[in-house]
């Protein structure tokens, strides 16, 4: 890895407002040549400023994600999990950039008033349950935060509508992955911008006054303070935990099967 301009060449953190020095240049959508900087006060990585979106989201579920289904099933039972744990049952939530609503789906056939949201791709599992921009019990945001260029920016914007976030994306490795051998920059599909540290997104919680999370790829920034057996018990999501947490109440199911 090349850090040789990291003196010369820098921006401003997207995170800490810090200085954030040139890590290294890779092709983009496989045409453009794009920089990336990285911030050691808060263990950023950020692009620059990603002039070809508008191009890498002309297909909004790039054809590299091969793991959308496996991905739903498998943060649906985390989440159901932790929801039934703080005892939001009967709450009201948002899935937040939801994709093709799999998630929604999975969640009301769970028993949760979960709604729809995606200004880029089509609701085709969750018609008639679009979210109307009301403030709801917690918000769910899962392989989005890559794509926030200003994360500060962005979370802002969800906390006025929920205090409790939920969402998912992969933590770096390593201390500045190696570009060739971490796939989850996704040069390819040229949508991913961001990428987090424990450390960044601890930032992120200080700046806006949250608590912090996690459970491996689960995170979750909550106004409220959340006990620490609960984010333990998410790991026996693969032993069906969430088969147990769950009330035996199908009403949700039974409502949206009669549309």
């Amino acid at each position: 890895m090349d850090l040789s301009h990291s003196i010369v060449c820098n921006m401003k953190c997207n995170i800490c407002s810090k200085k954030s020095t040139f890590l290294f240049e890779e092709l983009i959508l496989l045409k453009y040549k794009v920089k990336f900087y990285h911030c050691s006060s808060c263990d950023f990585i950020q692009s620059e400023d990603p002039y070809w979106l508008n191009e890498a989201y002309l297909e909004p579920i790039n054809i590299y994600d091969t793991g959308l289904l496996y991905r739903n099933i498998f943060y649906s039972k985390k989440t159901s999990i932790l929801l039934s744990l703080l005892n939001l049952k009967n709450g009201r939530f948002l899935d937040y950039a939801g994709g093709y609503g799999v998630f929604v789906r999975l969640m009301r056939d769970f028993g949760f008033e979960f709604l729809w949201h995606d200004i880029y791709t089509k609701n085709l599992f969750a018609k008639g349950f679009n979210w109307p921009h009301e403030k709801v019990t917690a918000i769910t945001f899962f392989e989005v935060m890559e794509h926030f260029a200003d994360p500060i920016k962005e979370i802002s914007k969800l906390l006025k509508f929920s205090e409790l976030l939920i969402f998912s994306t992969e933590l770096m490795p390593c201390k500045l992955p190696n570009p060739k051998e971490w796939s989850y920059y996704g040069f390819n599909h040229g949508q991913h911008i961001s990428f987090y540290s424990t450390t960044s997104l601890k930032q992120i919680a200080q700046v806006l006054d949250l608590n912090y999370y996690h459970n491996k790829s689960f995170h979750i920034f909550s106004k409220k303070k959340i006990p620490r057996l609960f984010i333990y018990m998410l790991k026996l999501q693969r032993f069906g935990l969430h088969k147990f947490l769950l009330n035996k109440s199908n009403s949700f199911i039974e409502k949206d099967s009669n549309l």
